[in-house]
């Protein structure tokens, strides 16, 4: 038995965490949503440097982007956008049969605009235009910058996959972000039935942060679980916002949930069972992109079952128990890891750049 598509029957879709030229040229790709019943692609800075940076696979392509200009990001673009549009065609049948609410690849926004609000918006709309299909999200940070910029891109009707958040209350912040724009839009006189987003909340890493803390205070009885207690307070906000009167007047004009999306979902522990983060958050109207190590394990031994919403009350005590036992959670949320994600992707965009502009110097001889 395919655990995936037991676990597809709980309400949650089955995105990928990982996008390259092999994929899709292979029929990997096209494999994993026949068979499995894969439903998105997520990429990022990181995913597309180890690619296009370790790969022959994109060299013909180098060389014919090469021909025409020699700045790299622009070289890059053209490479990435045409994975992304070839995964989006792959995709495009499961986005049809869903009227929208699936079926999405997502690409990312260049790190320096992390704290560009003005800068967010401008370039959303350039890639959202560049690449020229209506199943793909932009990816912008959920930065304190990034929320206004979410926001006002949803108000324009360009769909976000609002990535790197940590904190639920930076969580809540999107989602009432979200219904924002879908209001402004109705106010506008525009419809929201194809407005899409996800809200990317990040899971091991929290586990890693808190453990690490955990193990200098001496409490290792705590470590391993704060990161599914995190991911299910923030499921229980999404329950609470999309709920209720606003929520079922927007929902009544044909309004998409902004489903949270569980990234960051592969196990760095090996103390830790390997399909950890996607065994306890299973449950309706969520994602679970899986880099493909993580899709392999939970294919063959997740346990499918409604869990992200058990014992939310039990969530809260073990992160009142992390707190006291004196680990500073909020730091590691609200400030730590967001600023670390930035920073991680700036490097593997700017390693990726630079791989690419060698790459280009090398085949240029040939191409001339």
């Amino acid at each position: 038995m395919n655990r995936l598509r037991e676990i597809e029957a709980f309400g949650q879709a089955i995105w990928l965490d990982n996008l390259s030229r092999q994929l899709i040229d292979g029929g990997e790709l096209r494999r994993l949503i026949d068979d499995d019943g894969l439903s998105g692609v997520t990429s990022n800075p990181t995913i597309f440097e180890k690619a296009m940076g370790h790969s022959d696979r994109y060299d013909d392509a180098l060389r014919e982007a090469a021909e025409e200009t020699r700045a790299p990001e622009e070289v890059f673009l053209r490479l990435a956008y045409a994975d992304v549009r070839d995964a989006a065609d792959l995709l495009r049948p499961t986005f049809d049969r869903s009227e929208g609410q699936d079926g999405y690849v997502s690409f990312e926004l260049p790190a320096s605009l992390a704290r560009d609000t003005d800068g967010s918006i401008k370039q959303a709309e350039r890639y959202r235009d560049a690449i020229d299909r209506p199943n793909v999200l932009i990816k912008v940070p959920g930065t304190e910058e990034g929320v206004p910029a979410f926001e006002e891109l949803t108000a324009r009707g360009v769909n976000v996959n609002v990535t790197l958040l940590f904190a639920v209350t930076r969580y809540e912040e999107v989602a009432e972000a979200y219904l924002r724009g879908l209001e402004r839009r109705v106010d506008a006189g525009e419809s929201i039935e194809r407005n899409a987003s996800v809200a990317s909340f990040f899971v091991s890493r929290v586990d890693g942060k808190v453990d690490a803390a955990l193990d200098e205070l001496g409490r290792p009885e705590l470590k391993g679980r704060a990161a599914v207690a995190n991911a299910k307070l923030a499921y229980a906000s999404f329950q609470r916002i999309f709920a209720g009167e606003r929520w079922d007047a927007l929902e009544g004009r044909g309004a998409n949930h902004q489903r949270p999306l569980w990234g960051s979902t592969s196990t760095k522990n090996p103390d830790y069972s390997d399909t950890l983060y996607v065994d306890e958050l299973i449950g309706p109207h969520t994602v679970n992109t899986m880099p493909d190590a993580t899709l392999e394990a939970a294919r063959e031994r997740a346990t499918a079952a409604r869990t992200i919403d058990h014992d939310v009350d039990g969530a809260r005590e073990l992160m009142r128990a992390v707190g006291e036992a004196g680990v500073d959670v909020d730091d590691i949320v609200e400030r730590q890891l967001i600023q670390e994600g930035v920073d991680a992707f700036a490097d593997s965009y700017a390693s990726l750049l630079e791989t690419l502009a060698q790459k280009a110097r090398e085949l240029a001889p040939a191409a001339r």
